[in-house]
């Protein structure tokens, strides 16, 4: 059966690990505290809420910096770090000095998918803002118009079914007729128990025993139709 929707995740999905980790994340660690200091009146909000989640309303901000460098290397799914991630990512692609990498076979699926009129989304630990960056700026050019919407953590945690039920709730499809990509096993356990399709991505290796549908790329996911 063809889902009316599908909803991928990105890192080790639709783009490599490594261009996160590799990438992305050091440009934005090492541009933290500069960012900071050169956008004290807009940053104001983000550093509000870094006290609330340390739990220091006295914390100055560069005990906010430290709180947020200590989260950068711990790879904490943090709402204020992850904002402020996005300000950092939205000036490295709009002066060409970031281009975000999405897989050739993931470029391919989502448009030939989207040319069969199946809703496409994200949804992703990176913020909306952030990911809109990232397609927005690839080496295959602007991917955004490919995509219906976009979801972050503050729908819920990615490894709580009770976020894919809010996902479906909120595109206004049955939760039968979504199909979620992740390369997470703990994602898709989440998301099948929600009741959607998954399918496991394995990029790297051979194709393992998983508990899930699986596919080493989009090309094998739901391929072009053939004439009989």
């Amino acid at each position: 059966m063809t889902p009316r929707a599908i909803v991928t995740d990105i890192e080790g999905t639709t783009s490599s690990l490594s261009f996160v980790h590799d990438i992305l994340f050091p440009y934005s660690r090492a541009r933290l505290a500069n960012y900071v200091a050169a956008h004290a009146q807009d940053v104001g909000p983000i550093l509000d809420a870094v006290r609330q989640e340390a739990g220091d309303p006295s914390m100055d901000s560069d005990g906010c910096i430290a709180r947020m460098l200590e989260w950068h290397d711990a790879d904490r799914k943090i709402g204020s770090l992850k904002t402020l991630q996005g300000l950092i990512w939205k000036t490295g692609f709009e002066s060409g000095v970031l281009k975000g990498h999405v897989y050739a076979d993931a470029v391919d699926g989502l448009r030939r998918w989207h040319a069969r009129g199946i809703a496409l989304y994200i949804y992703s630990s990176g913020s909306i803002e952030a990911q809109k960056l990232l397609f927005g700026h690839t080496e295959q050019g602007d991917l955004t118009p490919l995509f219906t919407g976009h979801f972050d953590t503050a729908i819920g945690g990615k490894k709580e079914a009770g976020a894919y039920r809010a996902i479906a709730a909120q595109i206004g499809i049955p939760p039968a007729d979504i199909l979620f990509l992740s390369d997470i096993e703990a994602e898709l356990a989440a998301a099948q128990e929600a009741g959607f399709a998954v399918t496991l991505l394995v990029r790297e290796g051979p194709l393992r025993e998983a508990g899930f549908p699986a596919a080493a790329d989009f090309d094998s996911i739901l391929p072009e139709v053939q004439p009989a």
